[in-house]
């Protein structure tokens, strides 16, 4: 249960009491020896510090440690220019935490409990000051991101329980209920400047164009939302999907949008096509629920598996595993400023690291490499393997690509076509 609303969380960090030395008490009665005796060797202070051990120099990692928490997260953000992450978790307590790849810098930096409900997402302003999250219990807080203290509240925000959140600018945010409706707001005035309400279920996820003028929304009755924000007005809804859509990217310099659903499978829309799909490939994974694009055709998509995958998209591959919460599903998936490090959050209460450094500059040919009989799939990382070796399956093994059929060249020209 989170803390009561006007509850704030203070810094953890604690300065050390000073260290007190009682190795000896001074005293006449201690120094007893004749200084001239032989027997009595004479202090050396010197040698006493040329016996004494440098403490090790901390380790440095490829990735943070995981961050260890108390209760489930649903939702981690990292901030746009700094190595601190907020997550928000299933009590309705938001932490803010610094990481670091040296060893045991990790830390706390505060912690709040200003929501009453569970915490579904949270996220950073473009310039890092402030926060903005999201909850089942209908309210849209602002906070102070260096102190967690909150700076506004708007109570009621919705008529249902709130799931998803996108900030498009410093003053404008859109949020979307589990009962479909989707609204933006204007801060400056805490009221909303348009309400919608288009889709028959959840909304899971909302993106926005590079020019903030079209909205797209995910939902659980399995459609794509098309909103028109300077107009205000919804646009039209795509042709239902077999399962419900849990996420949503813009690919390809934004011609291209980036689905994913409950089924595992992603879907693609072209940007002036949004009324049926354009292409779709299954992961072999069970439900996509969250998704992080690192470029323009790399994306990496978390399942209830418990599997982070890379994915290449036109050429459509999956690249590799690149870590895994084991048998736990994932929530979702954040990539750090400098696009060096992917952060997850699953239900085993852990916030985890993965290096991916090397995957925005992957190149992926045309050519399409023998599949293994048994599925199994590449490993990224050393970490993809778990700690225990869990993953051994993911080994790396030399695929030779043979030459694509007839059939696949035409497919594959028909995507490069599209792709340009």
């Amino acid at each position: 249960m989170a803390a009561p609303a006007e509850h704030v969380g203070t810094d953890c960090a604690e300065a050390d009491p000073p260290e007190t030395d009682t190795t000896g008490a001074p005293g006449a009665d201690t120094d007893t020896s004749d200084p001239a005796d032989p027997a009595d060797p004479a202090p050396d202070g010197d040698a006493d510090e040329d016996d004494e051990e440098e403490p090790p120099e901390p380790r440095v990692r490829d990735t943070p440690q995981d961050i260890k928490l108390e209760a489930i997260a649903n939702t981690v953000a990292l901030h746009p220019s700094r190595d601190v992450l907020v997550c928000g978790d299933v009590d309705g307590d938001i932490y803010a935490y610094a990481y670091s790849c040296t060893e045991g810098q990790n830390r706390e930096l505060w912690s709040s409990g200003h929501h009453m409900k569970s915490c579904r997402q949270v996220r950073f302003s473009a310039d890092g000051r402030q926060l903005v999250s999201v909850s089942r219990d209908k309210a849209v807080h602002l906070l102070d991101a260096e102190r967690g203290t909150l700076v506004t509240r708007i109570r009621g925000a919705h008529a249902a329980p709130i799931n998803s959140l996108l900030l498009l600018d410093e003053n404008l945010l859109a949020t979307g209920d589990d009962a479909g409706t989707l609204k933006v707001w204007d801060m400056r005035k805490g009221t909303d400047i348009m309400d919608l309400k288009q889709h028959d279920d959840y909304i899971s996820d909302i993106a926005v164009d590079q020019n903030k003028r079209i909205l797209l929304t995910t939902s659980g009755d399995g459609t794509l939302g098309v909103f028109n924000l300077k107009r205000r007005r919804f646009e039209l809804r795509s042709e239902s999907q077999s399962g419900d859509l849990t996420a949503v990217a813009l690919m390809k310099r934004g011609r291209k949008v980036l689905v994913g659903s409950s089924e595992g499978t992603l879907y693609l829309f072209n940007w002036d096509g949004f009324g049926a799909t354009s292409d779709r490939f299954a992961l072999r994974a069970e439900s996509v629920d969250c998704m992080a694009a690192l470029s323009d055709s790399i994306v990496c998509t978390g399942a209830t598996d418990g599997y982070i995958r890379a994915v290449s998209v036109l050429p459509n591959r999956v690249l590799g595993c690149v870590g895994q919460h084991v048998g736990e599903p994932i929530e979702e998936l954040a990539s750090s400023w400098d696009r060096r490090l992917l952060a997850s959050s699953a239900h085993d209460q852990l916030i985890k690291f993965w290096d991916v450094s090397a995957l925005p500059g992957t190149v992926v040919t045309e050519y399409r490499k023998r599949k293994k009989k048994d599925g199994r799939m590449k490993a990224l990382s050393k970490k993809a393997h778990g700690d225990n070796d869990f993953y051994a399956g993911l080994e790396e093994e030399e695929e030779q690509p043979e030459a694509p059929k007839e059939e696949e060249q035409e497919e594959q020209e028909e995507e490069d076509s599209d792709s340009d």
